[in-house]
């Protein structure tokens, strides 16, 4: 299966579907598993498994329980927030780290009694 960029807004819901049916089936049967064993592993019925490859839609659930099962939930990384921080705070933060440390009443006492 070739590795090239897609363009998913140009794209139809159903052939987005089909695209991700395509994948699906391309994962199991790389692993050499059978619509049955991936639907029992991920507590779906065969057909359910059958749907997503055909390109017919089915749920989200049971979309994550198959890329979980398949061992493949990494496609949903795109998801994922990350926290962006500007450089102007990023600046402030690194002003008020600690640059050495001050030393206790705690510390004072152990110093005397040496």
């Amino acid at each position: 299966m070739e590795n090239y960029d897609t363009n998913w807004t140009a794209m139809s819901n159903k052939a987005i579907i089909d695209s991700m049916g395509a994948y699906i089936k391309h994962q199991r049967l790389a692993q050499n598993r059978t619509q049955a064993k991936v639907a029992e592993d991920a507590g779906l019925n065969r057909s359910t498994i059958s749907q997503i490859e055909k390109g017919e839609s089915i749920s989200l659930i049971s979309l994550i329980q198959i890329l979980r099962t398949l061992n493949i939930l990494h496609v949903l990384n795109q998801f994922k927030i990350e926290q962006e921080i500007s450089p102007l705070e990023l600046a402030k933060l690194e002003k008020k780290k600690r640059l050495r440390a001050k030393s206790s009443k705690n510390d004072q006492q152990y110093e005397s009694e040496w």
